[in-house]
């Protein structure tokens, strides 16, 4: 391969990574100057690809949607993983007609890979099944999951009705601001300006999102990212009965890995305790789900869960007893 066409090939992985990308910082990343790269440009605009060029202090170069997609650079890594996420697709993921969509796109994509990639893809998915197939539940159209991606991307305020847990129907302005999948379901975290706070909506709940042109503010989440405020509203929409504090003799780390329970969070002390913090329809069930950890811990609260757990051993140690006139067995 030649200088210059290993250059363009660059130049295309760069514009294709990002949305625009300045003359100056690509001269820089491909090192050559400016006018060899507007050459470069001109070059891949022969090759049929749409580059828009924007003048002035504060332009620079995009890759634009063309009447056909173009070619895409993809490294050894990139290729599996997109191979192996349509293969995980095929088998349904929430989204209407995605199965069919995926199957199409990955004989599209195997065509292509080279042998040695074929062979990793095929490897992993015959070495891997899934216990169970996926439960049914809501899907939601792919145009829709575009629109609001591209929404959230370009910060952009959208329009559109949305029904409720309790059927009531409304139209909302928001200013999105990330998507999260959990499971079958997809939910739009953004800041809704008819109520003046940050909600979750559902997505399949959702229909005719239609974006403004308007840019929306930047606002502060208040949560590390979209999936832990989705993941603390959906525990704080579920009937909770009562809640618990331990303090659990085993780092934060290795309880994550044994204590999968939604609406638990853990917080660490030092590097051999934690603070638990979980919640339950029952005391009961939080007291048999402690027991089965075989980690000591401490009850802080409430003093309930205590006794409940007292009762418990007592039960378990008479269940344990040898029945009369069986001890000689």
């Amino acid at each position: 391969m030649t200088d210059t066409s290993a250059r363009l090939l660059r130049l295309l992985s760069l514009l294709q990574a990002r949305r625009e990308r300045t003359g100056p910082e690509l001269a820089e990343r491909l090192g050559v100057t400016v006018r060899t790269v507007r050459r470069d440009v001109e070059r891949l605009r022969g090759l049929g690809y749409p580059v828009h060029a924007e003048l002035g202090a504060a332009g620079g170069y995009r890759l634009e949607a063309g009447t056909a997609l173009p070619p895409l650079l993809l490294d050894d890594g990139e290729a599996v993983a997109i191979a192996l996420g349509l293969r995980g697709a095929a088998a349904g993921g929430g989204v209407e007609g995605i199965e069919e969509i995926s199957v199409r796109a990955l004989a599209k994509l195997e065509q292509i890979l080279p042998d040695r990639l074929r062979r990793r893809v095929n490897a992993v998915s015959t070495a891997t099944m899934p216990i169970a197939p996926p439960p049914a539940g809501p899907v939601v159209a792919p145009e829709t999951l575009t629109v609001l991606a591209a929404a959230c991307r370009d910060r952009e305020r959208l329009r559109f009705a949305y029904r409720a847990r309790d059927e009531a129907e409304s139209r909302r302005v928001v200013e999105p601001h990330g998507l999260v999948s959990a499971g079958r379901r997809w939910y739009l975290v953004a800041w809704d300006l008819g109520r003046g706070d940050w909600r979750t909506f559902r997505v399949d709940r959702l229909a005719d999102p239609l974006p403004t042109g308007v840019r929306g503010r930047a606002r502060e989440l208040p949560a590390a990212d979209a999936a832990a405020f989705v993941k603390r509203s959906l525990a704080a929409s579920r009937p909770v009965v009562e809640r618990a504090v331990l303090l659990v003799h085993a780092p934060a780390a290795e309880l994550a890995e044994r204590f999968r329970v939604a609406g638990t969070e853990l917080e660490p002390v030092d590097e051999r305790t934690c603070l638990v913090r979980t919640a339950a329809d029952s005391l009961e069930w939080t007291a048999l789900r402690i027991a089965f950890l075989e980690i000591d811990f401490t009850v802080r609260e409430p003093a309930e869960l205590a006794g409940r757990l007292h009762d418990l051993g007592r039960r378990l140690q008479r269940a344990a007893r040898p029945a009369a006139g069986e001890g000689g067995r």
